[in-house]
């Protein structure tokens, strides 16, 4: 029996028609989304293949250096709204101080380079040395057991022959005594001639071997004494390589070279031609080569375009490197190499800077100790004191990233040092008299640092250092 629906009814059906629909059609979404999921699945597939090959490399590459560069825009951006906000003054000194640790970012990656090069030539040179001791020290050894050897030998030789003395001895006091009973029994006698001639016989055979023994053990100490003397004689030939004396045209020369050095500019560019005629006759000489690169220092002083100053800086600290290699026990040679280490190092980035003056710092170090009456070494490390001491903050970061240890020093030192060369030669550099006075002025003894400045004024200039002219600006104030 049918009966009509109600209003309840109608309501229930309409629902239910209603959430069908919509179940429908979710799954009809599901559907769709999976096969989209499935299609870009399909799609971004090939791409890894592609960056196996170097095209794929490229533009992985390509896509890295677009993040990259985006990212510097961004920081870049942040950079230039933080500046907004500052005064013009500020902003000049963020933008300097910015530049420097971007000049000194890209020094510092190309000098790791460097230094991930050398040390497989390090590694190298090592392994060398190390190799060269495991060899000597095995050749000492050996030395050792042969000569161990030699004593042994002798000392047995020399006991055999003390023993066949013995026999000897009995043999005689048997014989005297066989000889006075000859006539008791006669068949002893008769047996008594050739047990002397066994006897003999075997003496005579000692004999000999001890005397085989001894010329033997004579030839090889006189092998090891020739050996000795040989080692010795080397000994003294290098002793007379680090003493030798230049002598004839060459010792003229070099005390010619030695006058120039003393006068103008003019007489110190003769003494460099001088010295650069004859280097292909002596450049093999010591004594030569050192005052060569001296002249070169004195061309740099006198020069005054800035790119000749370089060349003549760096061709001088070649000339002084080839006199070190000749000897290192030379004081000039090690002197002179600082100061053309130095000069060069003005024309380089901050970080060479540091290598430059650590160089400097350790041939200033063996010359001092070479010879300790020297100002100039004096000088030499009195300012490497100072520059130490007035490092600014980011000198001194890139100090402790380049060195285990970084370079320490302080003004006190420093004026200690530039003391010490006015002492050793009073008034010899009007540069020095200038440093003692800079370093009381940032000591804060303003007294000092004027009667310094006054004695530097009366002094005449010794160079045309651009850093002693403003030094010499800058004290200027002291006296006025």
């Amino acid at each position: 029996m049918n009966t009509p629906l109600g209003r309840n009814g109608l309501i229930g059906l309409a629902v239910g028609a209603t959430a069908g629909l919509g179940l429908i059609a979710f799954i009809i979404y599901k559907e769709i989304s999976r096969r989209r999921c499935q299609r870009l699945q399909l799609e971004a597939r090939p791409a890894p293949c592609l960056l196996d090959g170097p095209d794929g490399a490229a533009l992985l590459r390509e896509t890295l250096d677009a993040q990259e560069a985006e990212a510097q825009q961004q920081a870049l951006a942040a950079v230039e709204a933080v500046v907004q906000g500052l005064s013009p003054e500020q902003q000049l000194e963020l933008r300097n101080q910015l530049d420097q640790v971007l000049s000194c970012v890209s020094s510092l990656r190309s000098e790791v380079a460097e230094l991930r090069g050398g040390l497989q030539d390090i590694a190298l040179q090592i392994i060398q040395d190390v190799k060269k001791g495991v060899e000597d020290g095995q050749r000492v050894r050996r030395r050792r057991h042969v000569h161990r050897e030699r004593t042994d030998s002798n000392s047995s030789s020399s006991i055999y022959f003390t023993a066949s003395q013995g026999v000897a001895s009995t043999y005689e006091e048997t014989s005297e005594g066989g000889y006075s009973t000859a006539y008791a029994d006669s068949d002893y006698t008769d047996r008594e001639p050739e047990q002397e001639s066994e006897e003999e016989e075997e003496e005579d055979e000692s004999c000999a071997t001890v005397l085989t023994l001894r010329q033997d053990d004579s030839q090889e100490e006189d092998e090891e004494e020739e050996e000795e003397e040989g080692e010795g004689e080397e000994k003294d030939e290098g002793l007379q390589l680090v003493t030798e004396v230049p002598s004839g045209e060459l010792a003229l020369l070099l005390a010619q070279s030695d006058i120039l050095h003393t006068g103008d500019a003019s007489l110190k560019a003769e003494g460099f031609q001088l010295l650069l005629d004859n280097r292909a006759e002596y450049g093999d000489s010591r004594e030569f080569l050192w005052r060569l690169a001296r002249a070169y220092s004195d061309m740099y002083e006198s020069a005054k375009d800035k790119q000749e100053k370089k060349s003549y800086a760096q061709q001088g600290q070649q000339e002084a490197e080839l006199a070190l290699k000749k000897s290192s026990l030379n004081a000039e040679c090690h002197k002179w190499f600082a100061v053309l280490t130095g000069l060069t190092s003005q024309h380089e980035s901050t970080h060479s800077k540091l290598k430059s003056s650590h160089i400097l710092k350790e041939h200033v170090d063996r010359a001092i100790a070479l010879r300790d009456n020297d100002p100039v070494c004096f000088y030499l490390l009195g300012r490497w004191c100072y520059e130490v001491a007035t490092l600014d903050w980011l000198e001194k970061k890139a100090a402790a990233a380049l060195f285990q240890s970084p370079p320490s020093s302080n003004l006190h030192d420093a004026l200690e040092n530039f003391l010490k060369a006015e002492e050793l030669s009073p008034g010899f550099s009007k540069t020095v008299r200038l440093y003692i006075a800079k370093c009381h002025q940032e000591l804060g003894n303003i007294s000092e640092a004027t009667n310094w400045t006054e004695l530097a004024m009366k002094t005449p200039a010794d160079t045309d250092d651009e850093e002693s002219s403003k030094l010499e600006a800058q004290l200027r104030v002291l006296i006025d």
